[in-house]
């Protein structure tokens, strides 16, 4: 009976937000509570609770204060002058160009948020792909690979949901895999040069200076309308602080490459949050703040709590700029820091009354034996069709906990199916569930279908390479 109602749950659960009838944290409450009903122990939902809430309390308090870090970062500046090396070494060479995408999007996923990460990505390269009258949709694929990667940082969502329902340490899961995810973006990076190189056949190489000389002033200033539009359209709802497309013009010869830097400005250069003085003391900060993740000189909620202090009060030294900037990014740290905390009662509810344990022993049965002592690659596969057809929520809290109970049955350890869970990332990120890629595609005027027809195989070609390199460096 508590493996018919287990499943029951996560269907129920899945079925609700995918059809958009309950949002995630509501889902991830009253679900799990009604069925702890069913079950005949609702007296002990609050223990479940109280307890899941404490084993996920440095879980959210990592993606609170990380939110705040790189928000905080983008709007003091640190990655301007990277953003306009990239659109510099660019150029209008296609294959520069593309390259560009997949550099520009996995420095900006930094941050952690996918749709302000496409906004900056594509308002920076679509002047230059459809000037070039390349193909838009190698734009939005490369964009979404590269951010799927990058997606599996810490404070990016994933490892955070895979930490929370396994209650293990997201740096013993992220760190590790650091060498398998750098393969699976200098895969990205690789793959970029090769559409690259297609585009440069098909269409040339030109200077960028003939090519604005080139466009008609009329249809310049319809585009960047038309930019400026979708970009605040975009960015109402994104509370990440990253600003909007700055102004531009058109030029003759002689003046088109000085004015490069200014046609193509992508972060406002003159909004008021800019300190281009403590700009190396930030750059510093960020390095060191890295370091320390990898080498786990201190747990990562202790090191992104006391950088997000330090920036704070060193940017921003007046008590009124500081509660402007949190005000900036509440809304992104409020919605990641309320889906941990909600996941507390659906993984409470799941481990406490026995329903985990009782799937697990279920499909410990189904699954042949031969491949138990193989769980965790078995994870790593079904990861690509599981993420993309249902959400993160849906799969890390729904099915992970049952297919690490089910590994733990053959000595396959949670770490280990937790890092094999990752690998899907980078098609997830082009699911029809993940409201980031109808901001890359509405922005880049890309229909869906033709982005999903064009990028679910390179995707998924870059979850199989970093499972394979999981497998041959020992990390899976």
């Amino acid at each position: 009976m508590l493996t018919i109602l287990g499943f029951a749950m996560i269907a129920t659960f899945l079925v609700l937000i995918m059809m958009k009838k309950m949002s995630p944290i509501a889902a991830l409450v009253l679900i799990p509570a009604l069925f702890c009903v069913f079950v005949g122990k609702g007296a002990k939902l609050g223990d479940y609770v109280i307890e899941g809430v404490t084993s996920l309390a440095p879980t959210a308090a990592m993606l609170m204060f990380a939110i705040v870090y790189f928000g905080v970062m983008i709007d003091v500046g640190l990655f301007d002058p990277i953003v306009r090396g990239i659109l510099k070494f660019a150029k209008a060479d296609p294959m520069r160009i593309v390259v560009g995408t997949a550099i520009l999007a996995a420095i900006v996923s930094l941050d952690g948020d996918g749709s302000t990460t496409f906004m900056i990505t594509v308002s920076a390269m679509y002047p230059l792909y459809k000037r070039l009258k390349m193909s838009l949709v190698v734009m939005t694929g490369v964009a979404a690979m590269a951010n799927g990667v990058m997606n599996t940082l810490p404070w990016g969502g994933p490892t955070a949901r895979a930490a929370t329902a396994l209650k293990v340490d997201a740096s013993d899961i992220f760190v590790p895999m650091i060498p398998a995810l750098a393969v699976g973006l200098l895969g990205v990076i690789v793959l970029s040069y090769v559409l690259g190189m297609r585009e440069r056949k098909r269409l040339g190489t030109l200077t960028l200076g003939d090519v604005l000389v080139k466009e008609p002033v009329e249809e310049l200033v319809e585009e960047r309308e038309t930019e400026a539009v979708l970009v605040g359209a975009g960015s109402g709802g994104s509370g990440t602080g990253k600003a909007a497309v700055g102004a531009g013009g058109s030029g003759t010869d002689a003046d088109a490459e000085d004015g490069d830097e200014k046609r193509f400005q992508v972060l406002d250069p003159n909004r008021p949050t800019l300190r281009p003085k403590l700009y190396w003391f930030n750059a510093l900060l960020t390095a060191t703040l890295l370091t320390s993740m990898i080498m786990e000189w201190l747990p990562i909620p202790v090191l992104f709590l006391l950088g997000a202090a330090l920036v704070l009060t060193v940017n921003f030294p007046h008590i009124p700029d500081q509660k402007a900037r949190l005000a900036a990014h509440a809304d992104n740290v409020l919605n990641v820091s309320g889906m941990v905390f909600a996941a507390a009662v659906f993984t409470g509810v799941l481990q406490g009354t026995g329903m985990v344990d009782h799937m697990a022993r279920w499909m410990v049965d189904v699954i042949p034996e031969g491949m138990g002592p193989h769980m965790a690659l078995v994870t790593g596969i079904l990861s690509l069709p599981l993420t993309y057809f249902m959400s993160n929520d849906g799969f890390y809290f729904g099915v992970l906990p049952v297919l690490a109970e089910a590994g733990a049955a053959h000595g396959v350890t949670p770490l280990e199916m937790a890092r094999a869970s990752l690998v899907g990332q980078p098609l997830h990120m082009s699911s029809p569930l993940v409201p980031a890629v109808y901001v890359l595609v509405g922005m880049a005027k890309v229909e869906f279908g033709d982005h999903t027809k064009f990028v679910v195989k390179w995707a998924a070609l870059t979850c199989l390479v970093i499972l394979g390199a999981g497998i041959l460096f020992g990390i899976i």
